[in-house]
């Protein structure tokens, strides 16, 4: 009874006290059902006698107060035990007796409710002071020490399953389409957990079956974000494929997409050439044999003038403000979609910035850490901050226009290298909506709007790694900065691309259907005068193919909307 939560909080904290620990409280104080969480170290045989005497101790104040020991989440193998004390050795009766009639054999969560064992029975704990992680990886390319090392992070799952829901929400994509819990982030933690304590034999990280189950994780990131526990199952997958690939050899997919950068920049050289290379029948089908496309995917087609190419020769801007910003000048939109950076330009400019762009910059690493390449990303992650150190020192802020990279450098550059430098470069990089909306709150922003421009709808569909690290506030925010324009964000989850994800021949059906879930019969529902607007270049060439509706960056569709000098 909430009358009592204060009272009962105060006894709970001395509960814990006595035992030679604390806990942690959080949600839902409102209804009488905090979460409290006793900081114990299970691993150890202090750990298992707190929890036990923690739980014989707080069961009994529960109690006392008029309370239960049912939980948000039911009582299962954790309270059952104490189901008589709560309800009396009468009623306790009549629960086994109704499960007898209805459940003869004892077939239906046996062990749970009535005839229960122990909670703090060793055996029945995920872990206990008999845990070992003979398997784990101790030496790692990213940081893992915030959460205890490699292994620490896969047993932050403490296996309630959120990952599992199905109508909201982008974790976790891949159980989303195949309803499989091995391809669900509990299933890859108990997977990876299964191999590092050693149940899958003397290399339990080299077995195949672990690899094709994080084979399956898009690496949309949303666990970070969406666990309650914040398992970051792509960062781990990441560390594991560097691993696996170290000792099992690099697929050729993988140096392919991995190395994006340097095919593009190579086939701009040739642009035409290249294009009809792809486009061929004979060639491009030989091309994705190769490299394990699947056939009914479309190769990107590279532009006929990069985007430097454009910035070297655009005429240099009147009347400039003395405030610069670097536009980071990804990959795509360098070699693929020149008219995005364009547009970025345009926008930044009339905002009053004079645009710098780096023409030593190295790819961000984005495709070579989802391709487990971490070694090569890490050495282009120390090249890019060393290289843009000097402009942070100066204030110079950095705007990305696809969020991906952006991730990049606000998460795993840290993680790579583990320096301040990389962290002063990830605070001053900027997501270019979150860049403008924040011009916009200070007052800083003030646009040239065409006078004509025409009332219409925006549907706009967020990237995995934006809502993952920032959120689509401030993306919503910028495109309502639009006059006359209509902004609502469409329920999508992952959109199922992924970068190279969903080229690969033995995702595609899985890629496709993540697509079908909430993403693709949203935008065939729109009309054709509705805006649909996707930042990340992945989620503009799957909803292409899966719809044939063409998606906009939002900063073509801002730069759209405004007066060009």
């Amino acid at each position: 009874p909430v009358e009592h939560l204060a009272d009962y909080a105060q006894k709970v904290i001395q509960i814990c006290q006595k035992a030679g620990t604390e806990a942690g409280f959080y949600a839902h104080v409102s209804a009488g059902c905090p979460h409290i969480n006793p900081m114990i170290n299970l691993k150890t045989e202090t750990g298992l006698q707190q929890l036990r005497s923690i739980s014989e101790a707080v069961i009994e104040l529960a109690i006392n107060y008029g309370g239960t020991s049912t939980g948000e989440h039911g009582e299962g193998l954790a309270r059952s035990y104490y189901n008589e004390k709560v309800y009396g050795p009468e009623l306790h009766q009549a629960f086994k007796e109704l499960k007898g009639i209805f459940d003869p054999h004892n077939i239906f969560n046996p062990g749970k409710i009535v005839d229960t064992p122990l909670p703090w029975d060793p055996q029945l704990l995920r872990f206990n002071d008999e845990y070992q992680t003979p398997q784990t990886i101790n030496e790692t390319y990213l940081d893992f020490s915030a959460d205890g090392g490699f292994s620490g992070l896969v047993e932050m799952c403490n296996g309630q399953g959120s990952c599992r829901k199905m109508d909201n929400g982008v974790m976790c994509p891949s159980y989303m389409a195949t309803r499989n819990e091995a391809y669900s982030t509990r299933g890859r933690a108990n997977a990876l957990r299964a191999a590092i304590s050693g149940k899958l034999g003397a290399n339990g990280l080299d077995d195949e079956g672990v690899y094709e189950t994080l084979d399956l994780c898009l690496g949309c990131k949303a666990c970070m974000h969406e666990c309650p526990s914040l398992v970051d199952m792509a960062k781990l997958k990441y560390e594991f494929l560097a691993r696996y690939q170290q000792k099992n050899g690099i697929p050729l997919r993988a140096r392919l997409f991995g190395h994006i950068a340097s095919v593009d920049k190579f086939g701009s050289h040739m642009p035409r050439l290249v294009n009809g290379i792809f486009a061929s029948k004979y060639f491009g089908s030989l091309i994705k044999s190769w490299f394990d496309i699947d056939k009914r995917r479309s190769l990107p087609m590279l532009a006929n003038q990069t985007f430097q190419q454009w910035f070297n020769h655009k005429p240099k801007k009147e009347n400039a403000s003395n405030e610069s910003v670097i536009l980071w000048d990804d990959t795509f939109l360098s070699f693929n979609e020149p008219e995005i950076g364009i547009a970025a330009v345009q926008v930044l400019e009339a905002a009053g910035f004079e645009v710098m762009i780096l023409k030593d910059r190295k790819c961000c690493g984005r495709p070579m850490i989802s391709t487990g390449l971490l070694k090569q990303a890490k050495r282009n992650a120390a090249y890019n901050v060393d290289l843009l150190l000097p402009y942070v020192k100066k204030g110079i802020p950095i705007v990305g226009i696809e969020p991906s990279c952006v991730a990049t450098f606000r998460d795993e550059y840290i993680d790579l290298l583990r320096n301040d430098a990389a962290k002063q470069v990830a605070e001053n990089c900027f997501f270019i909506e979150e860049f403008l909306t924040n011009l916009a709150e200070q007052d800083k922003l003030h646009l040239p709007w065409h006078d004509s421009l025409e009332a219409q709808k925006i549907l706009v569909h967020g990237h995995c790694h934006q809502k993952a690290i920032l959120g689509t506030k401030t993306l919503l925010k910028m495109l309502q900065l639009i006059p006359k324009s209509s902004v609502d964000e469409i329920n999508s989850g992952c959109c199922g691309m992924a970068g190279s994800f969903g080229y690969d021949q033995k995702h595609y059906e899985i890629s496709m259907n993540c697509g079908e879930d909430r993403l693709f019969p949203a935008i065939r529902q729109a009309t054709n005068k509705t805006q649909i607007v996707a930042a990340g270049t992945s989620c503009r060439h799957q909803i292409l193919e899966g719809t044939e509706r063409q998606a906009k960056h939002p900063i073509v569709l801002f730069a759209e909307a405004l007066l060009k000098n």
